[in-house]
């Protein structure tokens, strides 16, 4: 049986939500579509790329944020969103075009989450 399966939505746990909204919308230029203060949680977009922010409930054991990996959004100028965002973020590494054929440079969130941009060349 064929299941279309859709983009994944990551759900990020931050003690930080207020922080994660600002750094998110006024940094990279998402929009806070939903959120729910009661619940601690927000859902943020920009065009086809959409992450969602949670603060911990009780059923999930949390000291700080933590993921093993990176969030690599593409985008069709890494030199040009390099150039706009360095002074403002914490970068991990300078537009660079590696030998598989990918031109990408990679920032911080302010919870510590690596978020990598790039592009084929």
């Amino acid at each position: 049986m064929y299941m279309k399966f859709s983009a994944p939505i990551p759900m990020l746990y931050t003690n930080e939500l207020d922080e994660s909204i600002d750094f998110y919308t006024n940094q990279l230029g998402f929009t806070c579509g939903e959120r729910n203060n009661e619940w601690g949680w927000a859902a943020l977009y920009k065009d086809d790329c959409e992450f969602m922010f949670a603060k911990p409930n009780e059923h999930i054991p949390f000291d700080k944020p933590f993921f093993t990996g990176s969030f690599y959004i593409k985008v069709p100028d890494p030199d040009g969103l390099f150039r706009q965002l360095k002074d403002a973020v914490n970068v991990c590494y300078e537009p660079e075009t590696f030998e598989w054929g990918m031109r990408e440079f990679a920032i911080y969130d302010n919870n510590g989450y690596l978020l990598q941009f790039g592009c084929e060349v």
